[in-house]
């Protein structure tokens, strides 16, 4: 994030999600106005690639973390068993996230109280695994492709696989492959970030939401905060446009859509 700071010459830069340290792959970057609608670019579906080791169990759940137990079977799981242990780990679910996560527990994040020693338990969250997917089985680690909610933490999936087997787990490899239709193969490496890259347009990072043209004058009335009448408005949110440039995001209201986030006159931010 400071290397991006210093190479697009702003302050605000944000991401949509981010990274376990141990983890590589896609980070998607947003910068000056567009930093306010991170949040819903971070909700879209994150497909990653893990590899689990079974028969470890670690604090945190991935290689960093101190080792808790460790388990040698006679006979490790059949390949059969690993896929329907998978079988039970997708679709909706409530997770509970690993102790060392950025959740709050009592006001404090647990990874905080968790390195001082604090037994920390952060309550489970609703999330969904889309799909997932086993890659290979090479005794004893387990590889496989998922693609999630947001929300969900894959070393939580890979201790509960984990659980499920009676081998315990932690994922040992992480990567991001996609983020949304935002895909790895397609983002320039930090290495070779310059700060001439030219940015996606902030359409882009809710391109999920339906679109609302706007007329010169409801245009200007958004850009102060005020809402537009469209007496066949739905649920849920929408992009508000001019000229075809994102004005707003707005939210559905009684015979129209009020603006949730203004972007400012001019304004080139993204990812």
């Amino acid at each position: 994030m400071a290397r991006a700071r210093r190479l697009f010459r702003t302050r605000a830069v944000g991401h949509a999600g981010t990274l376990d340290p141990f983890a590589t792959g896609l980070l998607v970057l947003v910068f000056g106005g567009a930093t306010r609608l991170a949040r819903w670019a971070a909700r879209h579906p994150k497909t990653y690639l893990a590899r689990i080791r079974l028969g470890v169990t670690t604090a945190t759940d991935d290689r960093t973390g101190e080792v808790l137990a460790v388990t040698t079977p006679p006979e490790w799981p059949r390949r059969a068993a690993i896929e329907e242990a998978l079988q039970r780990l997708s679709g909706p679910q409530a997770q509970r996230p690993p102790a060392y996560s950025a959740k709050r527990v009592a006001g404090e994040r647990s990874y905080r109280a968790a390195r001082r020693g604090a037994l920390v338990e952060p309550p489970a969250a609703e999330v969904t695994v889309h799909s997932i997917a086993l890659l290979a089985w090479e005794p004893p680690v387990v590889t496989v492709r998922t693609t999630v909610s947001s929300g969900t933490y894959i070393r939580a999936l890979g201790r509960d696989l984990g659980v499920q087997l009676g081998v315990g787990a932690h994922v040992a490899e992480l990567r991001r492959e996609m983020v949304g239709d935002w895909r790895v193969e397609d983002a320039t490496p930090l290495e070779r970030l310059s700060g001439s890259e030219p940015l996606l347009s902030p359409r882009a990072l809710v391109a999920d939401l339906p679109e609302v043209p706007l007329e010169p004058e409801e245009s200007a009335a958004v850009r102060h905060g005020r809402d537009v009448a469209r007496p066949d408005s739905t649920e849920g949110e929408a992009a508000l446009l001019a000229d075809g440039r994102l004005v707003a995001v707005a939210r559905a209201v009684p015979g129209g859509w009020h603006p949730v986030v203004v972007l400012a006159d001019g304004v080139e931010p993204e990812a």
